[in-house]
C-alpha cells in the first residue's frame, strides 16, 4: 500500500542570495582562489580558529604546535600560507613568532559570497 504525503513548498516567499553581485574580474578571482585555498585545509582552519579565540586574537607559534599535533616547521608553513592569504599578521619577539588575526579578514571572503 502506498501512502501519499503532502508536500509543502518551503521556498515560497524566500529570496535566495546570489553567489556574487557581478562577475569576478580575473584579479578578484585569483585573490579569492588564493584565499579559499588557504581556508580549504583542516589544519589551517584549526590554526585560524585557535588564533581568533586566543587573548586579543593573538597566539605564539609555540602555543599552536601541540593543539594541532604537527611539528613546528609544518605549523609555521601553514601559518605562512594564512599570512600570505591575508588572514594573519606576524611579529617576531625574541626567537618566537606571534600571529594576530587581521581584523575584517573573514569579512572580505564573505563579501564575495553574499550579496547585500
Amino acid at each position: 500500500m502506498t501512502t501519499m504525503l503532502d508536500v509543502t513548498d518551503v521556498t515560497a516567499g524566500v529570496c535566495c542570495t546570489p553567489l556574487v553581485r557581478e562577475p569576478l574580474t580575473a584579479a578578484e578571482a585569483e585573490q579569492l582562489a588564493t584565499t579559499m585555498k588557504a581556508l580549504a585545509d583542516p589544519t589551517r582552519l584549526r590554526l585560524l580558529s585557535i588564533v581568533a579565540a586566543s587573548d586579543q586574537a593573538e597566539a605564539c607559534v609555540c602555543d599552536l604546535i601541540e593543539p594541532v599535533g604537527l611539528s613546528q616547521p609544518t605549523v609555521s608553513h601553514h601559518l605562512k600560507i594564512l599570512t600570505t592569504a591575508g588572514f594573519l599578521t606576524r611579529s617576531k619577539r625574541g626567537t618566537w613568532a606571534y600571529y594576530t588575526l587581521v581584523p575584517g579578514a573573514l569579512d572580505r571572503v564573505s563579501r564575495f559570497l553574499v550579496a547585500s
